[in-house]
């Protein structure tokens, strides 16, 4: 039993270094200075295998009300419903809920741009582990100018609920 045990954790560790590596070349292709980023499923499939990540969601408040949430992510906004102001106390909420500079953080919006730039922010901040989620929560438009049947975490059908 102990040898099973053993080698699924060396499987595990192993999985572990070829998600952070497929981030870290998504990192440098696009010339992002934070650790990585994710497809949607890469992203599922890291905070399945790494159990301190985070998914930190920075849509605002009614986007996820009304368009659907991510279960067991942590909700910040990235901009402030209505103004779309920036959340000035961005940083400072993250690590409230005890987020820390070693947590590997997986930010996610609507299609991948504001969780861009919280990622950026972390990352100015300390957090070494910041990953954007690329395609975001609904994904890209189509070609009718529809989200979610292109790509994006619903399309992928990953785990989600509305209210």
């Amino acid at each position: 039993m102990e040898a099973v045990f053993c080698q699924t954790n060396r499987t595990k560790q192993m999985n572990q270094e070829k998600l952070a590596q497929l981030a870290a070349e998504k990192a440098a292709k696009l010339n992002l200075p934070y650790a990585g980023a994710f497809t949607p499923p890469e992203a599922l499939a890291y905070v399945n295998e790494v159990a301190d990540s985070v998914i930190v969601d920075v849509r605002t408040r009614p986007e996820l009300n009304y368009v659907g949430r991510i279960p067991k992510a942590v909700e910040i906004e990235w901009q402030v419903w209505p103004e779309m102001s920036i959340n000035d106390k961005f940083i400072d909420e993250l690590k409230n809920i005890d987020i820390h500079e070693e947590t590997p953080v997986l930010f996610i919006c609507r299609s991948g741009v504001r969780s861009h730039h919280a990622a950026l922010a972390a990352h100015s901040a300390g957090y070494k582990k910041a990953f954007n989620i690329l395609e975001g929560f609904e994904g890209d438009l189509n070609t009718d100018k529809q989200r979610s049947r292109s790509n994006g975490w619903r399309f992928h059908g990953l785990p989600w609920h509305q209210n």
